[in-house]
This record gives structure tokens, sequence and C-alpha cells, in this order.
């Protein structure tokens, strides 16, 4: 059969022939669909116009689907443009303004940003141009000169190679960690909170920014003192602005003043002039390497008594391997390699110039790993490059006299021997021939000090120099351009730790200014403390600080590489992919041996000042989820703790109550879960769980559990929170009681509350005791706490007030103090003035101490005002009150020592820390009490169990009183019990009863009872007796505690 060709339909739909099918798309156009069945002909025509949003709910993979967008999304429900699992599973979605997500924009982004042109750097003129600026400092012209004179080239070179081993192997790891996802503002912090937490980003971002600030001062005192002494050497008889060469001091402050106010005004004018001023910068201090350069091949005469005397074979080997370590100014501690190293490593730092701009960059990721590492590569080739041509050139010692000098040139003409070596050293040959023997030359320096030289003159480079102004023209832009980069980088690091937020009052500097979010405030901050340091004028005290500060930042940045890589986390993905986390772990080994080896005592320091930031930031848990190594390691060390605990073998001696607590919502039942919170206490397992009957959504009960969560942390309460969602009560509980725990970590003890309502909620009573029966079948240990009034605080607890208490340091939170200032909240009759209340009563009389204030809650009542003093002692009563007295402990069943066990966990918190244990069990025979007694006694000493008194019971047969019966017969009448399960368990509801006046009689006035609980039998009695018996023992008693082992020993007297 022939078909027709049907071409392409533009036609709607036709609403009786509509069908779901496969759409293709191929530029804007639709392909149609047809089927061809005995002669109906379907045609589906899409329109290649219509938005996609329109044929499906699904969301397309696409980059804003990744971004944060919080703040676009503000008071919506989705975090994501994706739809959820449960959207897609009905077909529908709620309605999205996406005009407004168009652009894709973050949540920084995604504000009204400021009107401006916005200036975003390159790689070259971003990074590399601002490290070479830094690395090619002061440094260069004043100290490597120092270094071949000192150690001679080869070992020389060997100092370089190892001091730039150290940047080289430190910028790998910046790379690896800035290709790891986008990098904001904040450079080397953002870097190392985002990668090692908080707490190390807080610490190293504080010391960056006090050190880069203190920079600015050192390197401006630098380029003043190098003005002044470039002065003095030209300008004849010049002794300083001040008039005297005594007040040098005086005109570092004003020039340095000058010169800083400069630099702030440059930075607040903005980056582009920044840019533009480092570019002349880095071409002066390119165009005086050159004058070096060219400079070493033409030595002036003049120069030459110095000791520089041009290229020459025979200095070239003097000074290749020969070492010259000394100390003209303590020559009794020489300066070894170590040590040269030691000097000559801030000449190798500056490698984050470009990454604290990171902000300010196009493409960090791309930027910061080329700009670093080329600049690192160009600075250590220029390096070995002078230290060679120093050493060809330039004698490692020289007097500097040019009388000496000409003696020399005289002795070269007409002495017996031309040789080099020999006279440099002073030789024998000389002096033997006799000619000069009461003479040195000028290199002669073997019995005396010598000052020129390059191990001994700083201004070496200037003498070699072809012009010599060109090099200080290098020093002044070396440090000018340094002073500029800290000055810049400082504030940025400032920002990002205000917007973080990670120190109290910083949050003032985080804003920005500008299309550029200049941080103008910050510039401010870093001026006046620069220019601070610059009124002080001597910082050589500090300068070793500041550089083991850097050292620091440089060890933490290797160390979150490896970090990173051991835990092997999913998120660690950096594109930089010539990183090992091994040669990371060796550059962090290396650079805390560099801090080390530059100064021990303020290595020390340095240390100290990270340990404290850090036990800082951690005490004030900022709210920092970033995605951490840390994180990860502590992810990955629990699973492995969880699969070495599920191996290990239980023993007696390590047994812990671990509690599954059947709260509910843990905030309507306090006293409840205060008590479990006791038991485990920070050094076992407590869940508390909640059985929802009616159907909760996914969103909404994370968003519960996450409340929860966050009530109990507040609350000090250490436990989990488990949601189970179930049609009744007991199938829920039994769910959860089945499921919970992972491996051996999981609960071993059930604790409820006692069901107080037992007798109205008949329904409710059957799943109350079907969950205690299913935890003994399934062999857990059973805990009900009673209490007089219950333990549920629903209906009496609407809401809770956040407010400020102060207390006095070293009081402990929740204790009295903080109940006698509930007490004075009650009795407030306006409720808006409780917001700030001390939590010691005027009327009593205590010295004066430091107070703290910290955060608390008032509970609200239905009407909105805070609940009576005695609703919150009672709600309280597990958490702010310390008792005194008897913690009675009615042991009269062996259910393997937990009804034992118990009470002395209590003892040792703080609640309870004064109450003694009073041991009350069942007397066997009536005529041995004594001995019944003393053998309780010694089993409790044999387990070590402090007790105040040990009690036999020895009258449990006895019959009830009449008034006893009368009171269970009123509790039975309102019961659903049968008259046959009465007389069937006569001589068991007699012996409860019995129990019931016992407990009346000894514990009426105890703290708290604690006592072995009957286990229930189906077989024998009903659920109700059951807990008729309870009822009848508990009544009118303090808060009780009915404790059941699963008969498994949890106590041993064994070692």
């Amino acid at each position: 059969m022939t078909l027709p060709n049907q071409g392409f339909d533009n036609r709607a739909f036709d609403e009786g022939n509509s069908h779901d099918s496969t759409q293709e798309l191929s530029g804007n156009m639709y392909y149609q669909s047809s089927n061809y069945s005995e002669g109906n002909q379907h045609t589906y025509v899409y329109d290649a116009d219509q938005s996609f949003r329109k044929l499906t709910i699904e969301a397309l993979p696409r980059e804003t689907n990744y971004r944060r967008l919080t703040s676009i999304m503000a008071g919506s429900d989705f975090s994501s443009l994706r739809p959820t699992v449960d959207e897609l599973a009905a077909g529908k979605r709620k309605a999205i303004d996406f005009s407004n997500l168009e652009s894709g924009k973050d949540d920084d982004l995604s504000k009204k940003a400021p009107t401006g042109k916005v200036i975003k750097f390159g790689w070259i003129d971003g990074v590399l141009m601002r490290c070479l600026l830094n690395i090619w400092g002061v440094m260069l012209f004043l100290r490597l000169s120092w270094v071949v004179g000192q150690c001679g080239i080869v070992q020389g070179l060997m100092v370089i190679s190892m001091c730039n081993l150290v940047t080289l192997l430190t910028g790998i790891s910046m790379s690896a960690v800035s290709t790891n996802g986008i990098i904001k503002g904040g450079g080397i912090y953002y870097m190392l909170s985002r990668s090692l937490g908080a707490e190390f980003g807080g610490a190293i971002g504080i010391m960056f920014t006090l050190a880069n600030s203190i920079a600015v001062a050192t390197y401006i005192i630098g380029f003043v003192d190098s003005l002044l002494d470039m002065l003095k050497e030209n300008i004849e008889g010049f002794n300083g602005f001040a008039g005297t060469i005594d007040h040098r001091l005086n005109d570092m402050r004003w020039i340095g003043a000058v010169t800083l106010t400069l630099v702030l005004i440059l930075a607040i004018v903005g980056m582009e002039w920044v840019t533009r001023v480092e570019k002349v910068l880095l071409c002066l201090l390119i165009v005086s390497q050159i004058d070096f350069v060219i400079g070493t091949f033409f030595p002036a005469d003049e120069e030459k008594k110095y000791g520089f005397v041009g290229y020459s074979s025979e200095v070239f080997s003097t000074n290749l391997l020969n070492t010259n370590y000394h100390d003209n100014k303590n020559p009794e501690n020489p300066p070894g390699f170590f040590q040269v190293a030691a000097v000559f490593f801030p000449a190798v730092t500056g490698i984050v110039a470009g990454a604290n701009l990171s902000g300010d960059l196009r493409d960090p990721g791309e930027a910061i790993p080329k700009g670093t590492l080329t600049a690192i590569g160009m600075t250590y080739v220029t390096y070995m490059l002078y230290a060679v041509l120093i050493g060809s050139v330039y004698l490692p010692e020289a007097s500097g006299i040019e009388s000496e000098y000409l003696a020399y040139l005289d002795h070269l003409e007409n002495g017996t021997t031309s040789s080099f070596v020999a006279s440099m050293n002073g030789s024998k040959a000389f002096m033997e021939n006799g000619t000069f023997e009461d003479d040195f030359f000028y290199n002669n320096c073997t019995t005396r000090d010598c000052f020129y030289g390059s191990s001994n003159d700083q201004q070496t480079l200037s003498k070699i120099s072809l012009t010599g102004y060109l090099v200080y023209a290098g020093c002044f832009a070396a440090t000018i351009s340094s002073a500029i980069a800290s000055l810049v980088g400082a504030p940025r690091v400032l920002q990002a730790l205000a917007k973080d937020n990670l120190y109290p009052g910083l949050s003032y500097f985080g804003k920005g200014f500008g299309a550029n979010n200049d941080p103008r405030r910050g510039y401010i901050v870093v001026f006046f403390i620069a220019l601070g340091c610059i009124m002080i004028g001597n910082l050589d005290i500090v300068s070793s600080l500041l550089s083991n500060f850097f050292v620091a930042g440089y060890a933490l940045i290797n160390f979150s590489v490896f970090h990173a890589s051991i835990t092997k986390s999913p998120g660690w993905r950096p594109s930089f992919k010539y990183y090992n986390k091994w040669v990371a772990l060796f550059g962090t080994v290396l650079c805390v041996a560099v801090m080390f080896l530059m100064s021990p005592v303020t290595a020390l320091i340095t240390f100290g000042c990270i340990a404290v930031l850090y036990f800082f930031i951690s005490y004030r848990k900022p709210e920092a989820n970033w995605g951490s190594s840390r994180d990860a390691q502590q992810f990955v060390t629990s699973l492995r703790n969880l699969q070495s605990l599920n191996v290990m073998q239980q023993h007696v001696k390590n047994y812990r109550p671990m509690i599954l607590c059947l709260s509910g919502i843990p905030a309507h039942r306090r006293p409840l879960v205060d008590f479990a919170n006791l038991l485990t206490k920070k050094l076992s397992l407590l869940i508390c769980a909640d059985v929802e009957s009616d159907s909760v959504a996914k969103a909404r009960a994370d968003e519960m559990s996450n409340d929860i969560n966050h009530w109990m942390e507040d609350h000090q309460i250490k436990a989990f929170f488990s949601l189970t969602q179930s049609a009744t009560f007991d199938d829920g509980a039994i769910s959860t009681i089945n499921l919970t725990g992972l491996g051996k970590l999981k609960p071993n003890v059930v604790m409820m509350g006692f069901k107080n309502n037992w007798i109205a909620d008949k329904e409710g009573c059957e799943s109350y005791t079907k969950v205690i029966h299913h935890c003994f079948e399934i062999n857990l240990s059973v805990v009900l706490l009673k209490l007089k009034n219950g333990c549920d605080f629903s209906n009496k607890i609407k809401s809770e007030k956040p407010i400020t208490v102060t207390v006095t340091q070293g009081e402990r939170p929740h204790a009295e103090v903080d109940l006698d200032m509930l007490e004075d909240l009650a009795a407030e009759e306006d409720e808006e003035d409780v917001g700030h209340h001390s939590a010691i009563k005027e009327k009593k009389k205590q010295p004066k101490k430091k107070k703290k204030d910290m955060p608390a809650a008032v509970l609200l009542g239905s009407d909105g005002r805070p609940l009576p003093a005695n609703l919150v002692r009672e709600i309280n009563m597990f958490k702010t009150e310390k008792r005194k007295g008897f913690i009675d402990v009615w042991w009269l069943y062996d259910d393997g020592g937990l009804t034992l066990l118990l009470p002395h966990i209590l003892t040792k918190r703080a609640q309870f820390s004064e109450c003694h244990l009073r041991v009350f069990s069942l007397a066997t025979k009536n005529d041995a009490l004594d001995m019944q007694s003393r053998s309780m006694a010694n089993l409790l000493a044999k387990f070590r169990i402090d007790f105040h008194d040990v009690i036999m019971i020895p009258d449990i047969g006895k019959k009830a009183s009449e008034e006893t019966k009368a009171e269970f017969n009123t509790i039975v009448s309102q019961a659903n019990i049968t008259s046959e399960d009465l007389v069937t368990n006569l001589e068991k509801t007699n012996r409860h009863l019995r129990l019931a006046e016992l407990l009346r009689e000894h514990s009426m006035a105890s703290e708290t009872v604690i006592m072995t609980l009957p286990i229930p039998r189906k077989s024998s009695h009903s659920d109700q007796l059951w807990m008729a018996w309870l009822e009848i023992m508990s009544r009118d008693m303090p808060p009780m505690l009915f404790v059941r082992g699963n008969q498994t020993s949890v106590l041993t007297f064994y070692s």
C-alpha cells in the first residue's frame, strides 16, 4: 500500500486524537511522527515556537541549576530550578517567575550591581605581573650577592633552588585548590577556608591581614631607608631633611607617612590605576636588572677596590666551591648553609600576590595557576643567572682601600709571581720573597675584617650596575610595588573574612564600594595599622614573624591538597592535574622546616597564634557549611570507626546504655529527653524518635528534622532524631525499634514515658504495651519514666522566646541560675521588658566576678506570656535543679544489673552528684536479714558501686492493707480488667500492692526512685492489669524510673 506524502503539518493537536509521543529537535524544527493502521492516520504536530517549559516540567542540564539561588528565590520553597521528585511524580509544579533567573546569577551576583565600569584582569596583568613585582623584591638587590659571597656559587644555587622548591610546591598545590571550583574574593583565605574549613581559613585569614598590613610599613620603611642612603651617598654633606643624621628616624616617619598616603590614594582611586602604576614599576624593575647585567661587562676602575674586578676565571673558580661563612658583627656565630637559606627565603615569597586579587580576576581557575607558576619559573631562572654572574665578577671580600688595590696592581706588574689566587689568599710565596711582607693587598682579608666584597656589602649590585642609579630605581620600584600589593591585598582578605562573619565585629568591613566591590573600609584599617608601624620606625623584631605567617599559609595550602586527596572526597576534582598528595605533604613538611630555620621562637609563636584563632572560631561555631576536606575526613573516620566497631567483640566492661527514646517531638517531652540525655551525656548513643500518624511530605519531614536537630543543639542535648510515618503508633514504633542503628552502634535500651492516660485511652494502651512486648521479644532493655503530671507538655508550651542572660563565669549553663532567671521573667507584667536579665538575684550577695552574656530561651504559653515559674521548674526538673537527697534503687529482681547501673550513672551527673544511693532488695529468709544485707553490700562493693545503705525487705508476702486494696479497686473499676484476670493473679496483685506500700513508706521523700520493671506476660495476665500494677506502685511518688534489663550482665567485678 502506498503511503501519501504528508510533509510537515502546522495544525494544532486534534483534541480527540492527541497521544504522547517522542519529539525530536533539529535546529528550530520539530519532526512529526505518524501512525498508520488500517487506513487510520494520526499526525502529531508540534509548534516549533512553543516553549520547552510548556511541554514538560523536567529540567534540562544547565549551569543555572547548580548555582546558589537562595537570594533570587527568597520567599520561595525552591532551592534550585530543577523540580523535586514529588513534583515529578505528581506531574505538576508550583509556578516560578523565571524572568529573574534567565541570567543564571548566583547569590552574590544576583544582588543589584552598582553602576560603573567593572575591571577584571587576566593572568598576565592580574597574576603574573603582581607576582613578579613581589618576588623581585628588595632582597634581589640587597641579599642575592650576600648569599653568593657567603656560600659560593654552587651552594648559593642550592640555597636558591631549595627556597624556590618550597614556592614551586606551594604554587602547584595552590593551582590545584584554585581549580577545584569557582574562587571568589579573599585569595588564600578563601581557598583555605573552603578546603580545610572555617577554623584554619579564619586563622590564616586574620594573620595574613595583619601580616600584610605590617608588611606595608616594612616595605615603605625599606623604600625610605634606600632613598636616604642614596641621597647621603650622592649629595655631599647631606644629613637628612631633619637637619642632622641623628634625626634620621624622624625623616623616615614623615617621608613614610607621605608615601603611605599616596599609596592609599592610589588604592582608593581604583584597581585600574593601581595596575597602570604597577606596570610602570615592573618596567623599572626589568630595566634595573638589565642595567645590572650590562654593568657586569664594564667594571669601573674605581669600583675594583671594592671587589668588582669583572669577568675572571680565577674569581669564578674561587667563588665556585669555596664558602666564606662569616659575620663581622658576630664573629663567634657565623651563619651556616641553612641560616643563609632562612635569610634569603623572603626573596622568593610573594607568590600569593595574584591569588589575593582572586575576586578581580576574569577566570581565577586559569589565571592563578598559569600566572603563579610562570612567575615562579621566571624569577627562579633570573635568580640563578644573577647568582652566577655575581660569582663570576665579584670577590667575596675586599678592603675597599685604594692604596692596597694599587699596591696589588703594582705587584702584578713587577712582582715575582702573578698568581691571582695566591695573592688573594695572602700566600707565603709573597711574604717569603720579602717584597711585600709588611703590606696587605685589598683582597687579603684572612687576618682582618673587611667591609666590602659580595659577602659584606649590601650595595654590591649598585656597584656592578652600569649607571648605579637604575638599581636604586629598581629598589624603589620593588619596595613601592610590594607596599601597593600588600595594601591592596590585605583589605580584600579582611573583606572576605567579614562577609563570612567568622569574627565578631568584622561584618562592618564586608561592604564593598563601586562596580568592583572595592574594600575601602579595609583600606583605612590597613592604612592606620601601617602608619602606626611607620611611626615606630624599626620593625626588625617583627620581620621574622611576618615571614613565618606567610610560610604558615604556604604550609596549610600544601596540607589542604594532601588532606583533600587522602579523604578521597568526590567533590575534590581540581582541573589542574599536575599535583600529587605525597608531594604536597613533602611541601608541608618543607614549609614547617623553613619556619623553624628562620626562627624557632617565631615559628612557635606562629603555631600558637594559629591554635588560639582555630579554637576561638571552633568555639563560636560559625554557620559555615563549605564542604571542607575536614568534613570529608570526619565522615571517613566515622565510617572506619563504625566498620571496626562492627567486628569488635562485646565485653561487659565496655557496656554503655545506648538509648532509643520514644519521645515524639523532643520539645514536647523535655523531662523525658533531659533524663535520657543525663544517662548518655555525650558518652553514649541517644536517639530521639517520633512516630507521625499523618502523612508528611519529604521536604516537610526534612525541615522538621533540621529544626529539631537545631533545637537539641541549642539545648545541649547530644542526640540524633528519627522520624517515622505510620498509620498506628505501635507499627511505627516497632519499625523504628527494628531499623534504628548501624551495625553494632544501635540501641540496646528503649525508653518511654509512662502512659498516664492508659485507662481512658484503651486503644492507645494496647499499642503502648504491644511496643513493650516487642522490645522484650527482640531482647532489648526497657525503661519507663513516670512523673506525677506526666512527661508531655505539648499543650502547655506554645513557643520559645530567645533572650540573652548574664551569668557569672564558671557557672554551668542551665544551672539554678537559669531557673532564677525564669522565675523573674514569670513575674514580669510586660512581656516586652523581657530581654536581658541578670542571672544572679540582687539579694544574693556575692563577690564581684567576671560575667558573660549567653543565649537562653523563655517558654511561652498559649497566651504568648512566659509560663509560671512552678511550671517551668517542672518542665526543667532534670536540667536546672541540683538535687540533694537519696536515689532509692529497688533492685527486686536480677535483670543483669541495669537497674543498678543507671542510678550509678546518674550520681556522676552534676544534677545528682550530691545524691546518695540506697539499695532495696527482697529478702528470701526473714531470719537472716543481717547476713543477706551484708551479702548485698559485699556484692555492691565488688561492683565498685558507691552506696549509702542497703535495706532488705522481709515481708513482701504480707497482705496489703484494706486502704491500698480499695485504692487499687478504684483503678481497676475504671479499667477494662476482668474478674477472672484478677482472681487468677490475686497473689501477684497482692505482691505489687505490698510493694506500693513499702515504696510509700521508704521512698516517698526521695529525689528519684528506680525500680525493677515487672515483666508483662500475655499468658498469665492482661496488659491492663499490668499497667494497673505500675500505676498503684508509682502513684503520688517522686520521679520514678521502671527499669528492666535484658537479663544479660551489664556489671562485672572481674578486672
